[in-house]
């Protein structure tokens, strides 16, 4: 989500600074949470949960950089209907997530490295957009602009890690109910997952006028 205080163009001190800032605080975006919360209960060790979540923050950061640096550079702004669509395709994603978290049989075990690396890359296209709009308005060069961007992405990856090894502590709390407790955490993140799924469908879909004739893309 793009800060709408900032007017002032960045330099490179205050975009490596801004871009590590943001990039922690993107991590624990709702959607990003729910995606995430999907995963990191297939097994209860702390490694490999923050692993799942680091493997997401990539994806996302290669999209990021890759898309959204292509838009900065070429100061360019990405269709609104394509960034709208990109992002209706994340809520359905979430909704896949959230169905698939609650119906799987409970199984110990790693999550396919693939797997949330490709629904990183979904959530970092979706994103990048804003994202391009935010460097674009705020920085004054192109060392300014790709600090702030690379900055951004390790600090999305650091946050992920983080936020599924938190996810991953309440079935570790109690060896006697870790079954239930992790049926529960798999099912609320499924839930969650289903909830912001279905908001962020409306969002893009009614809101902001992915179906009608002039959508709209608000930082």
């Amino acid at each position: 989500m793009t800060p709408r205080y900032l007017h002032a163009k960045m330099t490179v001190i205050p975009a490596l600074t801004l871009g590590l800032a943001l990039g922690l605080r993107h991590a624990t975006d709702a959607d990003h949470i729910a995606a995430v919360g999907t995963l990191s209960t297939h097994g209860r060790s702390l490694w490999r949960a923050a692993s799942v979540g680091a493997t997401w923050g990539i994806g996302h950061s290669l999209s990021v950089l890759l898309v959204g640096g292509a838009l900065v550079i070429m100061r360019l702004p990405m269709p609104v209907r394509i960034a709208l669509a990109l992002e209706f395709l994340v809520a359905l994603m979430l909704i896949g997530l959230g169905v698939r978290s609650i119906v799987a049989r409970q199984r110990a075990g790693t999550v396919p490295a693939a797997r949330p690396l490709l629904i990183g890359v979904m959530h970092g296209l979706a994103g990048s957009a804003v994202l391009a709009l935010l460097v674009i308005s705020t920085t004054s060069s192109a060392l300014g602009a790709a600090v702030y961007l690379v900055c951004f992405c390790l600090g999305t990856i650091a946050g992920m890690a983080t936020v599924t090894v938190l996810l991953t502590l309440p079935v570790r709390a109690s060896a006697k109910h870790a079954v239930r407790i992790e049926r529960f955490v798999r099912v609320a993140a499924g839930i969650g997952s289903i909830a912001i799924g279905l908001s962020l469908a409306h969002q893009v879909g009614i809101e902001d006028g992915l179906f009608a004739a002039t959508p709209s893309l608000a930082p």
